[in-house]
């Protein structure tokens, strides 16, 4: 029997991943001091609807029509490690080597310090914003040899105190513990016959570290980073996605659709839940973590709901340009810090004296540099898009199916 495909969740998970490479570079831009916040405070909001996302498509991909799997537990694992860790490794790798460059060029007084052992320490109170300096750290050559063990075994979100490398890539290590989970969770998740009780209680247990961190804590070390993104707390948004597959499944097969009140009430409850999350979030740390972990969860169900109710193109090269921009949205959350660090520098060479560069004198070059635009973001979205189509369907396409070749033969 052929799934069913929704063309909605390849636009949406290619806007949550334009999203978060906002929410990750928007802030560096003088102009956007002011309204800037506006836009990007809610960045956390494309993660967690991600981890949404990826629990609703396992469901609906790999579980038959008997709610079992549709291949053996290995094979699945097989086929999901070979697609997340071409896409870390390689960012992983282009990571470290655009920090270790960087001080040598120095294109900015602060360059000289850039290191890929330098990170911060998660904390989410008055410290971290009034004296961060504190928060710095320079990994020994211990904890940088763990954290490289940890970054190559895809356990680095398990590091509670602070992310290394490259930070975003926290969420393919929790992603591959929700793979490893669902195998075990999907089959019988999706047989249970309440799913909105089934759902309020995952709701409910998904609020309770957060109740408790803010109860008994200041949102410190280690809290904070346990928050943020260990893989067991962040568990009930993915657990939320196959429950949803399962109401999903459960409404189609009795012909139920959405109609248009309820899809505009759909739309209400996320636009207003974002409202909300906007005022809270200027009212005090606290909110931070209650809309970050749980508050905002009904708003992510409903958006990923909402779209798969949207109607198939009739032109077949559209369908192909959405699964080709679905198919790299992994590959921006991974590869955006890099991108920018290397288009940042470009960008404040080019508005300077780039002249200087082209007959040679290139320190002389830097060290004329001018800064950076808001104009030329556009032009840093649409090369940061273009380059992860590329690296998705030429790097990440090829190595996963060789990966796949070795290892399921075995």
């Amino acid at each position: 029997m052929k799934k069913e495909r929704f063309i909605g969740l390849e636009w949406m998970r290619f806007l949550l991943g334009l999203y978060i490479v906002i929410f990750h570079t928007m802030h560096y831009y003088p102009e956007t001091k002011g309204w800037g916040h506006l836009v990007t405070q809610v960045g956390f909001f494309s993660t967690s609807t991600f981890f949404v996302l990826s629990g609703f498509l396992l469901t609906h991909v790999y579980l038959n029509e008997h709610n079992e799997m549709r291949e053996p537990a290995r094979s699945f694992m097989v086929k999901r490690f070979s697609n997340l860790y071409p896409i870390h490794i390689g960012s992983f790798l282009l990571t470290i080597a655009v920090m270790s460059l960087i001080p040598y060029l120095a294109i900015v007084p602060e360059d000289a310090k850039t290191s890929a052992l330098f990170t911060i320490y998660d904390v989410n109170n008055d410290m971290g914003q009034a004296t961060p300096n504190p928060l710095h750290h320079f990994m020994s050559t211990g904890e940088a040899a763990l954290n490289v063990v940890l970054n190559l075994t895809l356990l680095h979100a398990w590091n509670p105190y602070y992310l290394t490398f490259n930070p975003p890539s926290w969420s393919i290590s929790t992603l591959f513990f929700f793979y490893m989970v669902f195998p075990f969770a999907a089959t019988r998740l999706v047989r249970l016959r309440k799913f909105y009780r089934a759902m309020a209680l995952v709701m409910a247990i998904y609020l309770i570290p957060t109740i408790l961190v803010s109860l008994y804590t200041d949102y410190g070390m280690p809290e904070t980073g346990i928050l943020h993104r260990n893989p067991i707390i962040r568990l009930p948004e993915f657990l939320a996605g196959i429950l949803l597959c399962g109401l999903y499944t459960r409404r189609r097969s009795q012909g139920r659709r959405l109609s248009i009140g309820k899809r505009w009430a759909l739309v209400g409850l996320i636009v207003v839940s974002i409202a909300i999350a906007e005022v809270l979030l200027t009212k005090g740390h606290v909110w931070y973590y209650f809309m970050h972990n749980g508050l905002l969860l009904p708003a992510q169900l409903a958006l990923v709901y909402l779209c798969l109710f949207m109607p198939m193109p009739k032109r077949a090269s559209i369908t192909r340009f959405a699964t080709r921009l679905g198919g790299a949205s992994l590959p921006m959350f991974a590869l955006h810090v890099p991108f920018y660090i290397i288009f940042s520098r470009v960008e404040r060479v080019l508005s300077g004296e780039p002249s200087l560069c082209m007959a040679g004198e290139f320190r002389q070059c830097f060290d004329a540099a001018g800064p950076i635009s808001i104009w030329y973001y556009p032009v840093f979205l649409i090369l940061t898009v273009a380059l992860c189509v590329v690296f998705q369907e030429q790097f990440v396409v090829r190595v996963r199916n060789w990966l796949q070749r070795h290892l399921l033969k075995q």
